[in-house]
């Protein structure tokens, strides 16, 4: 009977050991509450840490993306300035003849209106970006971009106001033709010029912006490339090595149930005997 019983106690072990490697490759996972808490306690502590970083990359990643489009735009309304700044320029001489001045004056000022058209229509998601809103042609509201898990990871933008009112242009855009003439023409060169500084300020603070974002990604990339390593190292299961622990158990889990059924054998020669 003692036989028995060790032969048994050994199967009841190998099972175990079994069903518990057949867990392991299962979930994918080598601890579990019951065997390490600790370990789990730490994996699941660095799962989090890997999801809230997860969410800043995607958070940074989609205000680069709205820093890029209002610098597009910006980079569109300077080009709309240096074509007015020439017509200016072509309208200042008196070797300009009424009509072509009045020509260049009328195509200056639909330059300013699809100026103001790309102000009015720049948005990331809703978000007005060279104004207000569609509707209102104050300054953009000072954008708060959260690059990282603290409440004090932010980058802010500046507020802007890229269109006639905010570069003074309304006087330009509100030009009467019949007392546009080669000295009215070269008074508003000083104007574009300032116009034309302040836009490419605009873009220089979105460069920096969006260079502070791309430093802020590249250390979140390495952050979370980092915690979902050490979070693999902890808590998944080497499958090569999990599965050739399988197959011992199993070969051991054989080798069991071949010694139980020569234990009851040996019991069942015994107690023929003993009846004989």
């Amino acid at each position: 009977m003692q036989i028995g019983n060790n032969v048994q106690q050994y199967d009841s072990s190998v099972y175990v050991n079994l069903n518990k490697s057949l867990d392991r490759i299962s979930a994918g996972t080598q601890t579990s509450a019951a065997e390490n808490p600790a370990a789990l306690a730490i994996a699941t502590e660095l799962k989090a840490d890997s999801s809230g970083v997860a969410q800043a990359v995607e958070n940074t990643s989609n205000a680069i993306a709205a820093v890029q489009i209002g610098d597009q735009a910006l980079g569109e309304q300077s080009g709309i300035l240096d074509q007015i700044r020439g017509n200016l320029l072509q309208a200042s001489t008196d070797t300009t003849s009424d009509e072509g001045r009045q020509a260049l004056l009328n195509e200056t000022q639909d330059l300013l209106k699809s100026l103001n058209n790309i102000a009015s229509s720049t948005n990331y998601n809703g978000q007005t970006l060279l104004q207000n809103s569609q509707s209102d042609t104050s300054g953009s509201e000072v954008l708060q971009f959260q690059a990282g898990e603290s409440s004090e990871d932010l980058i802010d933008t500046d507020s802007v106001q890229s269109n006639t009112e905010g570069l003074g242009l309304e006087d330009l855009l509100n030009q009467d033709s019949s007392t546009f003439d080669a000295s009215t023409a070269r008074s508003f060169l000083d104007t574009i010029d300032s116009a034309i500084d302040t836009v490419n300020s605009y873009r220089s603070d979105l460069g920096s912006t969006q260079n502070q974002l791309q430093s802020s990604m590249s250390s979140l990339m390495t952050q979370y490339t980092e915690t979902t390593s050490a979070t693999s190292t902890i808590q998944d299961v080497d499958y090569a090595q999990e599965v050739a622990n399988f197959s011992k158990q199993n070969i051991l889990a054989q080798v069991g149930a071949y010694a139980a059924a020569q234990s009851n054998n040996i019991n069942q020669n015994v107690v023929n005997r003993l009846l004989t």
